[in-house]
């Protein structure tokens, strides 16, 4: 039953099935990560589809970010998606919710933004909206994700319905890192507006249909 609800109200994500090509061709990049460097990758390659091979297949967890030159991760107070406050280093194993946060210009924001990757029964769920004035801001911009090491962050929350949210008490040096932009950020269309003050249990009844009405940007559906 909730997994209806989920698949009624949000975006699951795509299943992927990698080819033996492919395979070949990200164990190859894999294999030239090292000291946080940025990786150069061919024009062709699908970095959303990388990232998630290599979150499927190795020790990576991904941070994005709209700065490109951090060496090293230090914790800070931020708080939880049940609104507990923790001092931490965030992360996702979750690629394209990582890269809203690489894509996403946080200088644009006004007021809210709302947005989250849902895991139940090992299948994710996605959801992004924001308010109408700063989506008029165009806040989209390019970014990088950084590849940080699973073994040195735990998932606060273990319940079946969980964000794919990990934390890190300590420094964190990225092993790699790889420049994004707007394009790769597959959800961009599905990207809905909420009304300022509205509640977010609203913001997720709503979200789905607000981001199938093409004129979402000129009014609200209530």
């Amino acid at each position: 039953m909730l997994s209806l609800v989920l698949r009624t109200l949000l975006y699951d994500a795509p299943q992927v099935i990698f080819s033996d090509a492919e395979i070949k061709e990200y164990e190859k990049i894999n294999s030239t990560i090292k000291n946080g460097e940025l990786l150069t990758l061919d024009h062709h390659i699908s970095k959303y589809r990388l990232l998630l091979y290599l979150s499927q297949h190795h020790n990576y967890l991904f941070h994005g970010s709209n700065h490109p030159s951090i060496d090293e991760f230090e914790p800070r107070e931020q708080t939880l998606y049940n609104n507990k406050l923790t001092k931490a280093v965030f992360a996702s194993s979750e690629p394209m919710w990582s890269i809203f946060y690489a894509v996403f210009d946080r200088s644009k924001l006004v007021g809210s933004f709302r947005n989250g990757c849902l895991v139940y029964k090992n299948k994710k769920y996605h959801f992004y909206s924001l308010n109408e004035s700063t989506k008029n801001n165009d806040p989209w911009t390019e970014g990088v994700i950084y590849l940080l090491p699973r073994d040195t962050f735990v998932q606060p929350d273990q319940k079946k319905l969980h964000f794919d949210e990990w934390i890190c008490h300590n420094y964190v040096k990225p092993l790699g890192k790889i420049k994004v932009n707007a394009s790769d950020f597959i959800y961009k269309n599905k990207v809905a507006t909420h009304q300022a003050h509205e509640s977010l249990i609203k913001t997720w009844m709503l979200y789905k249909r607000r981001t199938r009405n093409k004129k979402q940007g000129d009014r609200y559906d209530e």
